[in-house]
C-alpha cells in the first residue's frame, strides 16, 4: 500500500454544506456502474436526501488542497429501523436493543486507492460516532470480492444479508464494535 500524502478530514452534519462535494466523488468512484439503476447519480442523489435528513448523519470528507478524494457517511439507527427489519436472518437483541451506526457509503476516488485513504477516513468517522456498533452492507460482488475482504480486516463480521430495493443486488450486512475491540 502506498501512503497518501496529507489529507484533511472535514466533519459535516448538514447535507447541504457537503452534498455536491459527495456527489462529485460518488461520481468518480462509481463511475463504472452509473448506467446501473441502483447506481446512477440520481439514484444515489435520492438515498443522499433521505439519509441526510435521519437522525444521527454525519459525513466525513477527506481533503488534498480543497478538493475532495474520498468519504463516509453514517446515521444512527434504533430497534425497529427499516434497516434491521431488511436484514435476515434478524439480528440479535444486543445490536438492535441499542442505536448502532449505520455506514451508508463510504469511496475514495480511484487514484487514491490503496493508500489507506479509505481507512483513515473511515476511522475519523467512528471517531466522531458515540455508538457502541457500527453496521455496513456491501455487495460481495465488490472488487471481486476484495471489499468484503477489506471490511473483515478492518474487523467487521458477516451478520446477514439485505436487499434495500428492488434495484439494488443482495448484500452483506456486516457489524463491529465502533471501538477496537473484539466482538
Amino acid at each position: 500500500m502506498t501512503t497518501a500524502p496529507a489529507i484533511e478530514l472535514r466533519e459535516f452534519t448538514a447535507l447541504d454544506e457537503v452534498r455536491s462535494d459527495l456527489i462529485d466523488v460518488y461520481a468518480g468512484v462509481r463511475a463504472p456502474l452509473l448506467h446501473l439503476p441502483n447506481y446512477s447519480v440520481i439514484s444515489f442523489g435520492e438515498r443522499l436526501d433521505r439519509h441526510g435528513s435521519e437522525p444521527g448523519f454525519l459525513a466525513v470528507l477527506g481533503y488534498v488542497d480543497d478538493e475532495p478524494v474520498g468519504y463516509a457517511y453514517a446515521n444512527r439507527i434504533e430497534h425497529g429501523d427499516r434497516y434491521w427489519q431488511r436484514t435476515m436472518p434478524e439480528p440479535g437483541e444486543e445490536y438492535t436493543g441499542q442505536p448502532t451506526a449505520a455506514l451508508k457509503e463510504i469511496g475514495v476516488r480511484p487514484a487514491w486507492r490503496g493508500t489507506g485513504t479509505a481507512r483513515r477516513i473511515h476511522d475519523g468517522l467512528l471517531r466522531a460516532r458515540d455508538e457502541r456498533f457500527v453496521t455496513l452492507m456491501v455487495n460481495g460482488a465488490a472488487g471481486d470480492g476484495k471489499v468484503h475482504e477489506l471490511y473483515r480486516s478492518w474487523g467487521y463480521e458477516d451478520l446477514g444479508q439485505s436487499q434495500p430495493s428492488p434495484t439494488s443486488p443482495l448484500l452483506t450486512v456486516m457489524i463491529r464494535p465502533r471501538a477496537d475491540t473484539a466482538l
